[in-house]
């Protein structure tokens, strides 16, 4: 016996539960998780800040976007704020100041509130930074800290209020489209059906199309390193820093500091862990660039960041089968850009046009279509050619 559902979303991290929340004022909605936790893996594991000038001109656009929700969620949708004040400080050395300022230019018309500092201006707002190492910053103050764990459970609440049901255990093996409709067989001896399928599979997105009979778009899971050290110093009221060459970020939580070199190795989808050797080039990259030296790791941990090569998302009906809807390739701009992204989703979906506001700040669905990723010479891209792109 099969049980049947409008659409069916694979994959409980932000992407998919934002985009079930917002089906599921459509229609009968079913949410599938490979893990018996939602959100395990990536979504679960990221220190999250919402920063307007992250990303290329389309993930800048999406966050903007995004920025009601979190502060005027729905009503009854979240019982507490889903976000707290923070800013963000992004830093050069004196060879990349030119750098620095050429990306202001590119972000002034979307944050109007980024503004350039001088070498004491970046110490006041951070000063755990080594001395005359850092010779300016873009400050932005609009940026703001996301309470993951919130927004993850706000949407999961809106789709239960909603009627939406949810399967954990429930890894997809195959999935068959016949006499239009898709027919999903899990693990567990499950038989699903549905008119619409999401592939919000996150790093394992490649791997669920195949099993649809579906072609990949070249899903790359990138690892990331983070760990937390107590700074011995006050940093409530520090930015989030990262630099302009992307090379370590440090965000304050909870009194600590949250440490990351931003490395992207690349992975096999996976249940990511630290590497030894990228714990100690974190360790080194904190302890050339600040003042601090913490005595011990408190806590560390990796997550995996899926990208296609022009760190763009993949969103949107597949052109080979239209009621499969790629949801994917969100790398690390999935939260604070996932209302607008779940919006967006949900339309395709249903086959309708973009939402007014979102076509309104020149989105289109070409920038985000899984057909781009297929094209020749876009495949031969690798990740980190295209870095420069955000």
């Amino acid at each position: 016996m099969s049980a049947c559902y409008d659409f069916i979303v694979v994959g409980g991290g932000i992407a998919g539960v934002s985009a079930a929340y917002e089906l599921a004022a459509h229609g009968s909605v079913c949410l599938l998780e490979r893990e018996q936790q939602l959100a395990y893996h990536t979504t679960g594991r990221s220190a999250a800040i919402s920063m307007e000038s992250y990303g290329n001109q389309q993930i800048r656009s999406l966050t903007c976007a995004s920025r009601r929700f979190f502060e005027s969620p729905p009503e009854g949708l979240a019982e507490h704020p889903l976000w707290s004040p923070r800013g963000a400080l992004i830093v050069a050395q004196a060879t990349r100041v030119e750098a620095l300022t050429a990306r202001l230019r590119a972000v002034l018309e979307q944050v109007p509130s980024a503004r350039l500092l001088d070498d004491k201006q970046v110490l006041e707002l951070a000063p755990y930074l080594a001395e005359g190492v850092w010779s300016a910053g873009i400050y932005e103050p609009s940026a703001f800290d996301l309470d993951v764990h919130g927004i993850h459970g706000a949407y999961l609440g809106g789709f239960r209020a909603r009627g939406g049901v949810i399967k954990r255990e429930a890894e997809v093996v195959r999935g068959e489209h016949r006499n239009g409709h898709w027919a999903l067989h899990t693990a567990d001896g499950q038989r699903l059906e549905a008119a619409v399928v999401v592939n919000a599979a996150g790093a394992w997105a490649d791997e669920l199309a195949e099993r649809c009979g579906m072609e990949k778009v070249g899903v790359r899971p990138l690892r990331r390193t983070v760990l937390a050290i107590d700074p011995h110093c006050d940093v409530h009221h520090t930015p989030y820093l990262g630099t302009i060459d992307e090379d370590i970020f440090i965000k304050p939580e909870a009194g600590r500091l949250i440490v990351s070199p931003c490395d992207e190795s690349p992975s096999l989808p996976c249940d990511a862990l630290p590497e030894e050797l990228d714990l100690a080039i974190t360790m080194d990259r904190l302890q050339s660039t600040t003042r601090l030296r913490p005595r011990s790791i408190i806590n560390k941990w990796a997550g995996l960041r899926t990208f296609v090569a022009d760190r763009s998302p993949v969103l949107g009906q597949d052109p080979q089968q239209e009621s499969f809807i790629w949801l994917a390739a969100l790398g690390g701009y999935g939260i604070q850009a996932a209302p607008a992204i779940a919006r967006l989703c949900s339309h395709a979906a249903l086959g309708i046009a973009m939402p007014a506001d979102l076509a309104a700040l020149k989105l289109n669905y070409q920038h985000f279509s899984p057909s781009r990723c297929r094209d020749e010479d876009f495949s031969g891209l690798a990740v980190t050619q295209v870095a420069d792109l955000h």
